[in-house]
């Protein structure tokens, strides 16, 4: 066991350091005027309320978070003495994580944050919710939501950057609110157990001795604003005070208050003890938590020259926590554990009065924290500050409030990051398409030195190309088609595009040109993107996207423009959703479609009341029509018993209407009128990939090897076996491990689609299959970047174009591999700074008996 530590410690100096750092944060935005951010969560308008026990005043919480909505609490639960930032709360129905972020702090500082949670019924479904709280990337705990209570979590944290996110987490168990979220900075050297990477949580900090049970200390008698809550029991003990002032010495490691201190007990029986205990709780992740105690003494009586007060500190019977200790008189003395306590199920800990005591013991207040790790790195410090620049110039109004990386599965809308144990991650992809963005190109994107995707297409973006995109080293696509962009592409680009280490797209930007010299659009054709999408992943993707995929006639010309000097890639996944606006969805759409927009009335003239059903999906069936000027279209409607709602039309139709390729079937228009929705494709009269590569098309013909290779769109598997994704072999099995026990065996035959009858370059589709198989690895590092990916298509696409005209043209043969709650003690005290019903739940600490109004408590220290 670390034994603890003792400490003697000074208010004023605290003061005096305080106001110094006080000084310094005084200018920053969110900071109040002593270096506090305190919010009032779902407070309309722009206001401020104040704390009538404080004077704190609390800010409405729109300059904190773009997420959520507002509510009130229901009438039932208000009382007259209720504070006011428990009267409304913000709740976050959409998405599964939604933080606030909290500005200008300093690098390296300790601080208090506190989360208060009233959920009085405000959504009408009288279901208290239970959630997680994140303190930036690291979980800090799970909130129970009480009907009646106010739950609190206070955690002390050394705050990395000069910024940190508060996060509601939605586990499946309601929606997540917020009544009120509060900052608190401490100085350096308090509370020595916290560092950067191990906070504390608060079980419970007590004040023993105060007469009355609304006598809470916080602000101003704690500069530091920690909420002290009262234990009164008369009748079992003898509370002590003093009216003289508590001092704390300058190396003060908890500046406990004054008025804290002031006050004691000690057993009315004068061979009695003081025990309390709690219980170990299990954290989420954490079966067995650390504890840390802190308790707090001071002598307060000016005993007679022969009297002793000497008390032994007792944990669990039989480990002695200090021994022969005496109080010193009216200075504020702290006997505390540095690492946390051996791990129990019970924790008891009795103060004794020694043989050599002539007076009983006493104790004047206590803590107990639980530690939890902070050692989670966030996102690059200077990634998050160019893309809260790009969000704040943009004024994006997506969900980008907290930090943009945290995990892979919830980064920002429209990125993608990259992760590396015990390293920032960082942004390597930006998708900001039909995103309404407007003005000039930021020149935060230069910062984001790690990114390679940067898609801005389909805005109302002007100005001209920033030259200091040419220093991004990871840049590899940049996508600006469809701007109101001026002026020539900048020398330094037009290198990168000539030494094939960067490509352009620029496509319907008028008045954009590709050099200085001559701003005239460049002559001859241009060239079309190929659209490449081999890992399995990526095609069921298409595929469901998609359902009635067609074989496109050969068209002439192109409707893009690139500067390349190889081929163009994109990836499916790096479109996302335009993102719907507030309210209702079914009546508004972000989607800026070009195509045209067909009424429902239209669609039954069109399809002669949908009498001819060529096909169906899951989406709903696929009827065939006829325009006014006689083209024949194919018309997808939206079944009421669909699994697909809004949102996944409006991601079908805004894929159909960015992807172009000639393997592809085109939108000719949408129908989003009422409850309708239906998407109009141009008719193929060739019939569905699959049909082709099954050679059941209705031309009869069987698609050939070379051809298979230009429609390397769809999944590499497919088109090399002919089979589907998931097979019966016979149990249901994935085509990846079908192909890799295959080619386990060196036997490539086994593999191929038999229907093609060897007609193949067996070192194409050795390549092909290797290519496919590695893009399903596990681990992203090992899987081959796009670029790659479209290289080796093309050198298995030349393979087969010698094997084909018998020019002797071949590599070397290609030999595949498969291998390759916590409701603290203070709960209803903060909620309600008069009340005498201290109710708590749902915490570790129990106790055995009821004193005075106090019933039984489940968080402490409680004595008994």
């Amino acid at each position: 066991m670390t034994m603890p530590k003792r400490m003697v410690a000074v208010s004023w100096s605290m003061l005096l350091c305080l106001a110094a750092a006080a000084a310094v944060l005084k200018a920053r935005a969110q900071l109040d005027s002593i270096g506090f951010i305190s919010i009032d969560c779902g407070l309309p308008g722009t206001a401020n309320s104040v704390d009538d026990a404080t004077k704190l005043s609390y800010a409405p919480d729109a300059a904190f978070t773009d997420a959520g909505s507002n509510h009130n609490i229901s009438v039932e639960y208000i009382t007259p003495t209720l504070a006011k930032r428990y009267l409304n709360v913000r709740s976050f129905p959409d998405g599964a994580r939604s933080c606030y972020m909290l500005r200008s702090l300093v690098p390296g500082l300790k601080y208090t944050l506190r989360a208060e949670f009233k959920y009085g019924n405000y959504d009408g479904l009288n279901r208290p919710p239970v959630f997680d709280l994140y303190a930036g990337v690291n979980f800090w705990s799970r909130v129970n939501a009480s009907s009646q209570k106010v739950v609190v979590l206070e955690a002390i944290v050394v705050v990395p950057e000069d910024y940190v996110h508060v996060c509601l987490v939605n586990t499946g168990s309601g929606t997540p609110f917020i009544s009120a979220l509060e900052l608190r900075p401490l100085k350096s050297s308090l509370y020595p157990q916290v560092n950067a990477t191990q906070g504390l949580v608060l079980l419970s900090r007590r004040n023993f001795g105060p007469t009355d049970d609304a006598d809470i200390v916080r602000y101003p008698d704690d500069p530091h604003d920690r909420v002290w809550l009262p234990f009164v029991n008369t009748a079992r003990w003898e509370a002590i005070s003093t009216s003289n002032k508590v001092r704390n010495l300058d190396d003060s490691e908890f500046a406990a208050p004054s008025k804290v201190m002031q006050t004691a007990i000690t057993p009315r029986n004068a061979s009695g003890r003081i025990e309390f205990f709690w219980l170990s709780e299990p954290q989420p992740g954490d079966p067995t938590p650390g504890y840390i105690v802190i308790l707090h003494f001071s002598e307060l009586q000016l005993l007679a020259g022969n009297a002793v007060r000497q008390q032994h500190l007792v944990l669990n019977d039989d480990l002695r926590f200090w021994s022969d200790y005496t109080p010193p008189y009216l200075l504020s003395d702290t006997i505390y554990s540095m690492k946390p306590l051996p791990r129990f199920s019970r924790y008891n800990f009795s103060i004794n009065a020694t043989a050599n005591s002539t007076m009983p013991p006493i104790i004047n207040a206590g803590e107990i924290f639980f530690v939890f790790s902070t050692a989670n790195v966030g996102t690059d410090y200077s990634d998050v500050s160019a893309i809260t620049a790009i969000k704040a110039k943009y004024r994006v109004k997506k969900n980008w409030a907290r930090d943009p990386c945290v995990t892979n599965n919830l980064t920002w809308d429209g990125l993608t990051c990259s992760y590396a144990n015990s390293n920032p991650s960082r942004i390597t992809r930006i998708n900001m398409s039909f995103s309404g963005l407007d003005g000039d190109i930021s020149s935060s994107f230069a910062n984001l030195k790690a990114i390679q995707y940067l898609d801005l297409s389909y805005n109302n973006l002007t100005g001209s190309i920033p030259d200091a995109l040419s220093q991004l080293p990871s840049l590899l696509v940049l996508d600006l088609t469809n701007n109101q962009l001026s002026g020539s592409i900048p020398p330094s680009l037009l290198k990168r595009i000539q030494d094939g280490s960067l490509n352009i797209r620029y496509g319907n930007n008028p008045n954009l040109c590709t050099n200085a010299a001559s701003c005239k659009p460049a002559k001859g054709r241009n060239k079309l993107a190929v659209y490449v999408a081999v890992p399995v992943v990526l095609v069921v993707v298409i595929v469901s996207a998609l359902v009635f995929p067609f074989l496109r006639r050969k068209k002439q010309g192109s409707t893009s423009t690139n500067i390349t000097m190889r081929p163009q890639i994109e990836t499916m996944m790096s479109y996302a959703p335009a993102t719907l606006p507030p309210g209702d969805a079914h009546t508004q759409s972000s989607l800026h479609l070009e195509n045209r927009k067909f009424t429902y009335k239209e669609l039954e003239m069109i399809t002669n009341n949908f009498q001819r059903v060529l096909g169906r999906g899951g989406f709903g069936e696929v009827y065939n029509g006829f325009l006014e000027d006689g083209t024949q279209v194919a018309i997808k409607l939206r079944s009421q018993f669909s699994n697909q709602g809004v949102k996944e039309f409006l991601i079908e139709a805004q894929i159909l209407t960015r992807i172009h390729h000639k393997n592809l079937v085109s939108m000719i228009g949408y129908c989003k009128d009422g409850q309708y929705m239906a998407l109009v494709y141009e008719y193929m009269s060739e019939g569905t990939l699959q049909e082709q590569i099954a050679g059941n098309g209705r031309n009869g013909k069987l698609l050939t090897w070379k051809q298979r290779l230009r429609i390397a769109v769809d999944s590499a598997q497919e088109l090399v076996t002919g089979r589907q994704a998931i097979l019966c072999d016979p149990e249901p099995t994935s085509i990846i491990q079908w192909v890799r026990r295959r080619l386990a065996r060196g036997n490539i035959e086994a593999v191929v689609d038999k229907r093609m009858r060897g007609e193949y370059d067996v070192n194409s589709v050795w390549k092909v299959a290797d290519i496919a198989l590695k893009c399903t690895v596990q681990a992203s590092t090992q899987r081959p970047t796009m670029i790659d990916v479209v290289a080796q298509l093309q050198e298995c696409l030349e393979l087969e174009e010698g094997h084909r005209i018998g020019d002797g043209t071949r590599g070397s043969f290609y030999s595949g591999s498969s291998n390759s709650d916590l409701n603290l003690g203070y709960n209803a005290h903060a909620a309600d700074s008069q009340s005498t019903d201290v109710s708590q739940t749902n915490t570790p600490f129990e106790m055995e008996h009821n004193f005075g109004k106090v019933p039984r408590m489940d968080r402490g220290p409680v004595a008994r």
